[in-house]
């Protein structure tokens, strides 16, 4: 690109930005219920960079995304804005005010505090081990390098602020003996987490799907099955290979623990253990279980959910539809003539179309449906507790407001659509069935012209 073509280039740019601004703003849908809406305002995030213009422009992509983060100039500035108010977190230029001074600013900002604040440091170089030892003694929960992207910054900034409500831990706890199981569960409870206790072992795999447990406890030795046996069969499911397995048990044979572990097991504890022990270890590797599924199962462009994970959402929410009497919808959308958008203006250009879609999406549908990026520039949104009719109204309504935004492109403004296929759960149809019937219906919304929903009748 030649010199005389940046200022365009810099102009579209805003255009765009401004555009999705805009659409940021946009309502969800009218008939949702309260706890659907958008979200209060949150605490303001405080933004110090050395780099004011690009700290601006962060702020203004993360307001598309909800978030108030506001940009301060200098230390002092900082200062003042904590004596008004504390932020849901701080992201600290590790040489903000000079070489080291982000990590000095930081520690002062600490400083006295019972709680806390969480802090994101950034570096636009690669840090050396001491700089982020510094970095972790000022407090700082995260470290960046490179290029601040919003998306990837706001699933950081939630993973260690106050600004996401974390739902409870998920505990299975599977034991033969009623009596453990219940005080395990009593002790867990107390500490806020949401269990669950089995006594028959047989029964494991359903309560797993049910349940969906961020960790599970298991017996060693229960009469129907030992606990590593059951182990094998859990860990013979692609989809609980990563779910944390802690045994608890009297044996206190070493051998016989560390034989146990190799069968699938990640920790061993010995009865009778102390209650903070036992918090303690559940809640960690529990946590940082949830944290790694949480990177696994999103698209990284989007912030979506991957191919395998919707699909495996789709599978547990037809299976709670069927035992709850409740209908279910399942759609597929497709951007219309994506490859002509790639050819004609770019990747860069397709990105955005795919993001301004993902996040219009998100801002239309309810907090209850799930929203994944099936691949390229393919959606798939599972709607519990929706039925054909309101499904595709729901989405017709938003293939018509879809259409209506311009991207500011170099050769005049670009406008895209989506064509879509949506089928509700009924009698003879699993979760692979539902998306392939889908499948089909967005294949005949491409037939019949594009920029249409096509319902597939029961």
């Amino acid at each position: 690109m030649t010199r005389a073509a940046e200022p365009s280039h810099e102009r579209l740019k805003q255009e765009f930005d401004q555009l999705l601004q805009r659409l940021s703003r946009t309502r969800r849908r009218k008939d949702d219920p309260l706890d659907a809406q958008a979200p209060p305002a949150r605490k303001p995030v405080y933004l110090l960079l050395r780099d004011h213009e690009r700290a601006g422009r962060l702020a203004q992509q993360l307001a598309f995304f909800g978030l108030n983060a506001q940009p301060l100039p200098m230390a002092g500035a900082l200062l003042a804005a904590l004596a008004e108010q504390l932020p849901a977190a701080i992201i600290m230029d590790v040489d903000f005010d000079g070489p080291g001074g982000g990590l000095r600013l930081a520690a002062q900002a600490q400083q006295s505090r019972e709680q806390p604040i969480p802090l994101l440091f950034f570096s636009l170089h690669d840090a050396d081990t001491p700089t982020r030892l510094a970095a972790v003694r000022a407090g700082g929960q995260a470290f960046l390098t490179g290029t601040l992207e919003a998306s990837s910054l706001l699933e950081k900034l939630e993973s260690i602020s106050s600004t996401a409500q974390q739902e409870p831990l998920r505990v299975l706890i599977i034991d033969d003996s009623r009596t453990q199981a219940l005080h395990t569960e009593r002790v867990l409870t107390g500490a806020g987490m949401l269990t669950r206790s089995l006594t028959d072992p047989i029964r494991a795999m359903a309560e797993l799907a049910d349940f969906q447990p961020d960790l599970i406890i298991l017996d060693l030795y229960m009469p129907a099955c030992s606990g590593p046996e059951l182990a094998k069969v859990i860990r013979h499911n692609d989809r609980y290979v990563s779910v944390p397995i802690i045994y608890l048990s009297a044996e206190d044979d070493l051998d016989k623990q560390l034989d146990a572990m190799s069968e699938g097991g990640d920790d061993f504890l010995t009865k009778p253990i102390r209650s903070r022990h036992l918090i303690t270890t559940v809640r960690n590797r529990a946590a940082r279980a949830r944290h790694l599924k949480a990177r696994m199962v999103r698209d990284s462009l989007t912030g979506l959910y991957n191919h395998t994970h919707i699909l495996q959402l789709l599978e547990d929410c037809s299976f709670r539809a069927r035992r709850e009497g409740q209908p279910l919808s399942f759609a597929m959308l497709d951007i219309d003539h994506f490859k002509k958008i790639n050819d004609r203006h770019g990747h860069p250009m397709g990105d955005r179309v795919i993001k301004s879609l993902a996040l219009f999406l998100k801002q239309r549908l309810r907090k209850t449906d799930f929203i994944g990026r099936y691949g390229g520039e393919e959606f798939a949104i599972v709607m519990p507790n929706t039925a054909l009719d309101a499904a595709h109204k729901v989405l017709d309504e938003i293939r018509r407001r879809f259409a209506e935004i311009l991207y500011p492109a170099q050769e005049g403004e670009l406008q895209c659509t989506f064509s879509a296929g949506v089928v509700e759960l009924e009698e003879g149809l699993d979760a692979l069935s539902m998306a392939s019937t889908a499948d089909e219906a967005l294949y005949r919304a491409k037939h019949a012209g594009r920029n249409c929903v096509v319902r597939v009748e029961p």
